[in-house]
């Protein structure tokens, strides 16, 4: 998959500095170099912490790391010492892109901030994300997902329906999703808005700043559905949208698995209904419209989970799927390396990295027609083109040997 070809993505050409480390912005980072962006990740000489996480083969590639730093050039920089910040300053001084989620009062103590690199690079996007509003009571809080997780409502939504009571028997208690979600969806939120942020250089010739809250970020994805009578003003009509709530929305249980069957239309509920032997549902009051099937949710979706466990998953599959109802086979993660659509798209493709030998990398979902991302780069050694960047950056041999303590 790996290759040692121009990049061709919509970012060619793009330079971007990178001075993040674990989840959000090196996802943000390695999504602009899957598009294109020539990517120099800067590193502690301890490196990025996910690099002692997960399975590798030589210290310091783990698999986390893996995931997150593809299409990336690794450069150490001690920025403790004079000569490394100086040199910083001069990679940043040829980039289109800065990109850091350090604390807003560290990164402005360092001179990392807008207000002291805007001036002197006046075309520089300078992007940066943290957990809380810039100007808040909250904005020089530290942030990890859990914690954004739990303060947004996310936590409490995921509580398992009779699941551990909180507090004096009350609700179930909060949990954790077993993804890093705020992190993730705040790293490809990041991303899309410093494209936009180059698509208005390109038409003013103007850079600027980008600051991205995980707070707020994560707040926006779940109150689409779930601010629910509070958009009207009136919580007291309840929030949270009821089918994401049900226990019994959840893949159903077949003979032999578990499966998973959503219908939207009145057409699909009448079929599917008709396939479970239940046709007369489609015509009481309770399920006949959209509007009737969300106020009894918990009936129509209890309705379904009796009438699956009559027939194994794939009986159902090939019964279904002629009708145009999407189902389809809840899958383990060992399950999806085996996954036919998953081997058909090529999502998981062999590659043979330099230090690590044969691993699986997945895919760049998006298709571009006239500007195709690719992966060209896997994961990097720390520091493994420290002396390819500066010397590209004009500095001579001896500097670079001053510059990294060589």
């Amino acid at each position: 998959m790996a290759t040692t070809e121009p990049a061709s993505g919509p970012l060619a050409g793009v330079r971007v500095i990178d001075l993040t480390a674990v989840v959000l912005g090196p996802l943000a980072t390695q999504t602009l170099g899957d598009m294109g962006a020539d990517v120099i990740k800067v590193e502690t000489p301890e490196g990025d912490p996910t690099r002692q996480i997960g399975p590798s083969r030589t210290p310091g590639m783990g698999s986390y790391f893996a995931t997150l730093n593809r299409n990336k050039r690794s450069v150490v920089l001690d920025l403790k010492h004079p000569p490394a910040r100086a040199a910083l300053d001069r990679l940043i001084a040829g980039a289109d892109v800065f990109v850091h989620n350090m604390r807003l009062g560290a990164a402005a103590r360092a001179g990392l901030d807008y207000e002291t690199l805007g001036p002197r690079h006046p075309r520089l996007i300078h992007a940066a994300a943290t957990g809380f509003r810039p100007g808040s009571s909250m904005a020089e809080f530290p942030a990890f997902d859990d914690l954004i997780q739990a303060m947004s409502g996310a936590a409490s939504l995921n509580a398992a329906p009779g699941g551990t009571a909180g507090p004096a028997g009350g609700a179930a208690a909060p949990r954790y999703f077993p993804t890093v979600v705020v992190d993730k969806l705040t790293g490809q939120m990041l991303a899309s808005m410093i494209g936009m942020a180059l698509f208005h250089r390109e038409r003013t010739g103007r850079g600027q700043a980008i600051h991205l809250p995980m707070m707020e970020s994560m707040l926006s994805f779940l109150m689409i559905e779930h601010l629910w009578g509070a958009t009207l003003d009136e919580p007291e009509r309840g929030m949270g949208y009821p089918r994401m709530l049900t226990p019994h929305r959840r893949p159903y249980a077949t003979r032999d698995g578990y499966l998973s069957v959503i219908c939207v239309s009145d057409t699909q509920w009448s079929r599917l209904f008709a396939a479970i032997g239940r046709p007369e549902l489609a015509a009481d009051p309770r399920f006949a419209t959209i509007a009737a099937r969300a106020t009894h949710v918990d009936a129509a979706y209890g309705a379904l989970a009796e009438g699956l466990g009559a027939r194994t998953s794939a009986e159902w599959m090939a019964i279904l799927r002629p009708l145009d109802i999407p189902c389809g086979p809840a899958a383990t993660l060992p399950e999806l390396l085996e996954n036919d659509y998953l081997r058909e798209t090529g999502y998981f493709a062999p590659a043979e990295h330099p230090a690590e030998g044969r691993v699986l990398v997945p895919s760049i979902p998006a298709r571009f027609s006239d500007s195709p991302p690719s992966v060209r780069r896997l994961w990097p050694r720390l520091g493994e083109h420290t002396g390819e960047v500066l010397a590209e950056a004009g500095f001579g041999a001896a500097e670079i040997a001053t510059i990294t303590g060589g």
